[in-house]
C-alpha cells in the first residue's frame, strides 16, 4: 500500500527485493498515481485516483509538515 506513486524507483525496487521471498502474492494499491512522472513500467495493481503531474496536500498529505489536516485534495501553486 501506497499513498502516492511518482517515479516509481523506490516501490519498483521494493517490488523486486519482496519477489525474491517468492510470496504466493504481491499487489500493489495506490491512493494516488502520477503515470506523467513514472520513469519506469511499474504498473500498480489497484489504484484510487491517477493526478496530474502536481504537488497535492490534503486528507494526510503534507508540505513542510502543513495543509496534511484538509479534509480534501488540493493543488500546491
Amino acid at each position: 500500500m501506497e499513498d502516492i506513486i511518482d517515479t516509481g524507483r523506490t516501490l519498483k525496487l521494493l517490488k523486486e527485493m519482496l519477489a525474491k521471498k517468492e510470496p504466493k502474492s504481491l499487489k500493489i494499491c495506490t491512493a494516488f498515481d502520477k503515470p506523467d512522472r513514472r520513469l519506469n513500467d511499474l504498473v500498480p495493481d489497484y489504484n484510487g485516483i491517477v493526478i496530474p503531474d502536481k504537488f497535492i496536500v490534503g486528507y494526510g498529505l503534507d508540505y513542510n509538515g502543513q495543509f496534511r489536516n484538509y479534509k480534501d485534495i488540493r493543488i500546491v501553486r
